[in-house]
């Protein structure tokens, strides 16, 4: 993977690269397979990324965080997606600290963040019901005011981090009649919490490791003043505004993915004897790698523009949803036609290569669907 194209880098950031790539390789990378079979991460990596001040790199010192900005946490999605690690969730973690900072009240900001900077509480978005998905309009789960308190009832599904989930940031109707305006995000802190239950972790395709679970409501009170923002009905403003957050974000591991799955197929197709000569020295294999290799040169010229969009402050919906869209239909192409090269053993579950086509397929999915992503971007034509 080289960076040395890439205009939004610098020393500092070189530096702070290799620190994360340590710690990636050592205590991400070396657990891969134990957390596979187990189907979560163990808990203390949380704590380590948070001593290292990986997790909240980008929020302010004054919130727990490291100040840094958005090139340090792209450093961290990219590291973690050419290690070809989908276990850690710092992903969606990060999303719930920046619905904190930017939609939070000051006292939300003081109370949570500086805990999910250390790695002391792990967050979690419960958005996606069983009847509801890319249409937020159709959520049933409901928070309804009682005294100083509201009651939520309904279930979610596919929460990534749900097992190890300490503050959920649970997306609810306050008001069923107000329709998108009746939407609200609440915070709810998970020990002690009667009536919360997380159920098991589900079976996945790919990404084994990472714990994806159902989690139910049942009568769970949470504190009025856990409302993000103070405000009721801002929920639908909140989700569309931090959107372009995570999109690019998804970029940004597609990419990253994209060119392991290049690296390691060129080494092994150099490597791969068939008829006499390595499977490199044939046409067909140097033509198609080199189509593969243009691609993914484009796309890491445009996932930088992003990077720096990102970090200026400017990036818009519709270019994050192009990011996203674009990168992650490319991620899928480029690992099945990846896997071609490794004939029989791209079928077996030990080569990363594998592995890496079965945690594609989801980009496509989670963070909003391909066929949303072409609605956002058709909407502005």
């Amino acid at each position: 993977m080289n960076h040395s194209t890439s205009a939004w880098m610098n020393a500092d950031l070189e530096l702070y690269r290799d620190n994360v790539r340590r710690f990636v390789r050592t205590e991400i990378a070396a657990h891969e397979n134990k957390w596979r079979e187990q189907q979560y991460v163990d808990r203390n990596v949380w704590r380590k990324a948070g001593e290292l001040g990986v997790l909240l790199a980008d929020i302010p010192e004054e919130y727990g965080g490291s100040g840094g900005n958005y090139a340090h946490m792209a450093v961290l999605f990219e590291e973690l997606a050419y290690a070809g690690d989908r276990a850690f969730g710092v992903s969606v973690h990060a999303i719930v600290a920046h619905y904190l900072l930017n939609q939070g009240t000051e006292a939300q900001k003081l109370k949570y963040l500086p805990l999910l900077a250390s790695g002391e509480m792990v967050g979690a978005i419960a958005m996606t019901e069983p009847g509801a998905g890319s249409d937020l309009q159709g959520i049933r789960t409901t928070a309804v005011r009682d005294g100083d308190a509201y009651v939520i009832n309904g279930s979610k599904i596919f929460i990534s981090n749900g097992y190890h989930a300490d503050i959920v940031l649970v997306v609810a109707k306050t008001d069923p009649a107000a329709g998108s305006k009746g939407v609200s995000l609440l915070l709810l802190e998970t020990k002690n919490a009667t009536g919360f239950k997380v159920g098991r972790i589900l079976e996945k395709l790919g990404q084994k490791g990472q714990d994806t679970c159902e989690l139910f409501f049942d009568d769970v009170r949470v504190p009025a003043e856990n409302i993000l923002g103070g405000i009721e009905g801002k929920g639908f403003y909140h989700l569309m505004s931090e959107l372009p957050y995570e999109r690019t974000m998804l970029g940004i591991g597609a990419l990253g993915a994209v060119e392991r799955a290049l690296d390691l197929t060129i080494s092994y197709t150099k490597d791969r004897k068939a008829f006499g000569k390595s499977l490199f020295d044939m046409q067909n294999t140097r033509f198609k790698l080199a189509e593969l290799k243009a691609q993914a040169v484009i796309g890491r010229v445009f996932i930088d523009n992003c990077i720096q969009r990102m970090i200026d402050g400017q990036m818009d919906t519709v270019t994050a949803s192009i990011a996203k869209l674009w990168l992650s239909e490319l991620e899928c192409k480029i690992m099945d036609e990846c896997l071609q090269f490794f004939g029989g053993y791209g079928y077996m579950l030990e080569y990363p290569i594998t592995q890496m086509y079965a945690d594609a397929r989801v980009q496509r999915i989670y963070g909003g669907t391909s066929e949303i992503m072409k609605e956002i971007i058709a909407r502005s034509l």
